[in-house]
């Protein structure tokens, strides 16, 4: 008789699923861990983001959201080198936590994000992120806004707030549709 702690390397049976990495979600899905390099907090730790529900999803926010702090620590006309030196005194890395060996790690990537600068698609953590549901549903992970939402947008001129597209330093904050 087969144990069922060993029939995971029997050919055809299922992937196992674990709290470290498995192929689903754990309860409440994945969590991304923000790490600050400068040591300015007392376990480097300077939030967790929750709610991730694949790990692909997680994998792509940390990369996205460390090629953003790597930008931020350039400055013109810095080397590779100097660039690396800044994010390792002042940027923030992020990791996907349990995911083990599957969770992407800024180590791979780090010298290639110094030595060429990222476009702002590639920066754009924030459209993975999964608190924007919390603030906007209607923006939520893979919800389309609906056509006449898209006809409202004025590229030529302010929006309804007076604002233009582009303006603000930060990402705007989604406004409810009337």
């Amino acid at each position: 008789m087969i144990d069922d702690d060993e029939d995971e390397g029997l050919p055809g049976s299922a992937p196992q699923v674990s709290d470290e990495g498995g192929l689903f979600a754990p309860e409440g899905g994945w969590r991304v861990r923000i790490l600050d390099q400068s040591g300015a907090s007392e376990d480097d730790i300077v939030e967790e983001i929750k709610g991730f529900p694949t790990l692909m999803l997680a994998n792509a926010f940390c990369q996205a959201y460390v090629r953003d702090s790597v930008e931020r620590c350039r400055v013109p006309g810095a080397s590779a080198r100097e660039v690396l030196a800044a994010w390792f005194a002042y940027g923030e890395d992020a990791e996907v936590v349990d995911a083990g060996e599957l969770g992407w790690r800024s180590a791979g990537e780090l010298e290639d994000f110094a030595a060429l600068s990222s476009s702002e698609i590639e920066r754009d953590w924030r459209s993975l992120d999964p608190r924007l549901e919390a603030l906007d549903p209607e923006l939520a992970l893979g919800d389309e806004l609906d056509e006449e939402d898209d006809d409202d947008a004025d590229e030529d001129g302010p929006d309804e707030g007076g604002e233009k597209p582009g303006d603000a330093d930060e990402w705007p904050i989604p406004r409810h549709r009337a």
